[in-house]
């Protein structure tokens, strides 16, 4: 069972985590922990800390690999669009140990807020990561992203390096998308047939009936599943489909290569062999990165970390322990 902390991020906004570190506690202390200087006051407390059932993250947990060391850097999980918290938590049981492992629901995401004007800009995404390890006296912080949670990683990593002591990016692309590729999502999202009737439709329909979907995907089916609220006429996503494209909008169109090439700690890029990050690519960014490392995880697509967390997990903890002992 993980624990929920209540996190004030970027301009007040109230964002949830959870506390996957196995057996640890979570230290509740009044105000901002780490003796970090305190943000403008909020009508809300800037950490409060509960327990309670989250649903992935309370699936059996699997022997992983060894615990780190007592005084191993913590660890901040930044989930993809669309993603939530949860669906760190096969990877996240397997790699946390000793290690504090916190998960982050981003902006508009999970069950933090989701402001209807937004803000759903680069600088909002990575001042709320920043705002969380400051909140949370995490840094510097081992980061990990997936997907577009990987892009605000390494965009704070190369504008924060004092709160970033290692980072890995999970099945993202340096380069630019295009417009293309946003009209395609515009397209998609169109598609659904939302409000779905019941929780095996979606799992049907995203596993197998959307288009995109090119063979029969049931791990793609209960992913989506997972990030589904009941409401009285149907299942609805707990996200807005219209502030992801707003989110999605402003990476979209740009490169990010210059951003990558100013990160400074050791650096692990990894990519599902079927993913949607290209092994040129990939290899591309290690070559661009300063201290930069490669993996890649066989018969995984684009959502590696949750349908292969065993082999994730194998692939990563070296990695951070490594790069915790020797540094850049």
């Amino acid at each position: 069972m993980a624990r929920r902390l209540d996190v004030t991020g970027a301009d007040g906004i109230r964002l949830a985590a959870w506390d996957f570190t196995a057996e640890g506690e979570v230290r509740a202390r009044t105000g901002p922990e780490g003796g970090t200087p305190a943000r403008p006051a909020a009508a809300h407390p800037a950490v409060s800390i509960t327990r309670q059932p989250t649903g992935a993250e309370d699936r059996p947990r699997p022997a992983g690999p060894p615990a780190p060391p007592p005084d191993a850097a913590p660890v901040l999980l930044l989930h993809g669009l669309m993603g939530h918290a949860a669906h760190w938590a096969p990877a996240a049981a397997l790699l946390a140990g000793g290690r504090r492992t916190i998960a982050l629901d981003q902006r508009g995401h999970g069950a933090s807020e989701k402001p209807p004007g937004g803000p759903f800009t680069r600088e909002a995404y990575v001042a709320d990561a920043a705002a969380v390890i400051e909140r949370l006296g995490l840094g510097p912080v081992t980061l990990v992203g997936h997907s577009m949670g990987a892009l605000t990683a390494w965009q704070l990593a190369a504008e924060h390096p004092d709160l970033v002591r290692a980072l890995v990016i999970c099945d993202m692309r340096a380069s630019a998308l295009g417009a293309a590729s946003q009209r395609a999502w515009r397209d998609w999202f169109a598609g659904w047939p939302a409000p779905f009737p019941t929780l095996d439709a979606v799992h049907r329909w995203f596993g197998a009936d959307d288009p995109w979907v090119e063979t029969p995907n049931p791990a793609r089916g209960a992913f989506f599943a997972e990030v589904m609220a009941e409401r009285a006429d149907g299942w609805h996503p707990v996200f807005d489909p219209d502030q992801m494209l707003t989110s999605r909008e402003t990476w979209v169109h740009d490169a990010h290569w210059d951003s990558l090439a100013q990160v400074r700690c050791p650096t692990l890029v990894v990519r599902g062999l079927d993913g949607e990050l290209g092994r040129a690519e990939a290899q591309e960014m290690v070559r661009v990165l300063p201290h930069g490392a490669y993996a890649e995880i066989p018969d995984a697509g684009h959502l590696l970390h949750y349908t292969h967390p065993r082999a994730w997990a194998e692939a990563v903890a070296p990695f951070l322990t490594g790069a915790l002992t020797t540094g850049p």
